[in-house]
């Protein structure tokens, strides 16, 4: 199976993801008519499925199923049906930054920056606790961009226009008080039940060997790699940050994790020297994942 799923994608692969991603949005919204858990279903349809452009624009593995297959099996498996609206929105959002500051075009990620700002503003008023994404950005632009200054005041000013704009539509509407979800740093959410978690043990091990190998192996990958895969750890340390915070026993946060998490596995998989450890590792995951998801409904534990 992981000789078919390294063959090289072609322009119809994403499409045929999107329509496996459709149904299985579909299949768990299918009963439930509630008009806020069809918005949640649309949006997170829309960032996971903006989720499969990121592949390219990051391009660390070089156009093959691999990740696309793991991508969508990650959101099966992590995926509830009726995702909390905010969690929604950061998957969309997420991807949006990610192909904005990724983009190839260096005027468009220099001018990007006041639209990421009020992306990230957006993304705060839905959920605060996706707050480490505002220091993502902030490290990313001190990393890449040789006008710092120039380009943090820029990020802060789309910030600045949302939120008086929220502010000032909040005061036009009477809504004076306020809520402290919005000072999101006391609170914090403990978690009390491991059991299920247990059974993504297999695909956190090979994470974390993931990153160890790319390490292990740092001074053989090109600057364009080592910048890029930088970029997706960073990234990936801010949706830590918010998970390990605020989860709790919401498991729905993980979905936060999909796309850099496919990334980094299937690349690792990629480089692996023995053909038995990849396909081995792979359907690692396939059971692991596939073990968690009926966990949700049959309480194993």
């Amino acid at each position: 199976m992981f000789r078919l799923l390294s063959k090289e994608s072609n322009i119809f692969s994403v499409p045929v993801y999107i329509g496996i991603l459709l149904l299985i949005v579909i299949s768990f919204n299918f009963l439930d008519f509630n008009t806020l858990e069809l918005v949640s279903a649309a949006v997170t349809f829309a960032g996971v499925a903006l989720g499969y452009f990121c592949f390219n624009a990051i391009a660390l593995n070089y156009q093959t199923h691999l990740p696309l297959f793991l991508y969508t099996a990650l959101v099966f498996a992590l995926y509830p049906g009726d995702l909390d609206i905010g969690i929604a929105v950061s998957l969309f959002t997420n991807s949006i930054i990610i192909l904005l500051l990724t983009s190839d075009n260096i005027s468009v990620r220099n001018y990007s920056y006041i639209l990421v700002g009020s992306i990230l503003a957006l993304n705060f008023i839905f959920l605060p606790t996706t707050w480490p994404m505002f220091i993502f950005v902030i490290f990313h632009i001190i990393g890449t961009s040789n006008r710092v200054g120039l380009h943090t005041f820029r990020l802060f000013f789309g910030i600045l226009l949302v939120a008086l704009s929220y502010l000032g539509l909040s005061y036009f509407l009477n809504m004076n008080s306020w809520n402290p979800a919005y000072f999101p740093f006391t609170g914090f959410k403990t978690q009390n039940h491991y059991d299920n978690l247990l059974l993504l043990i297999p695909v956190a091990i090979l994470l974390i060997h993931s990153v160890m190998d790319h390490f292990k192996n740092f001074n053989k990958k090109s600057p364009t790699s080592r910048f890029k895969y930088t970029f997706l750890l960073v990234f990936s340390l801010a949706q830590l940050i918010t998970i390990v915070l605020y989860m709790g026993n919401n498991y729905e946060y993980l979905i936060l994790l999909a796309l850099p998490t496919s990334i980094i596995i299937s690349r690792m998989l990629r480089f692996s020297k023995k053909y038995w450890k990849q396909e081995v590792g792979l359907w690692l995951i396939i059971f692991s994942l596939l073990a968690f998801k009926l966990s949700t409904y049959f309480n194993f534990f």
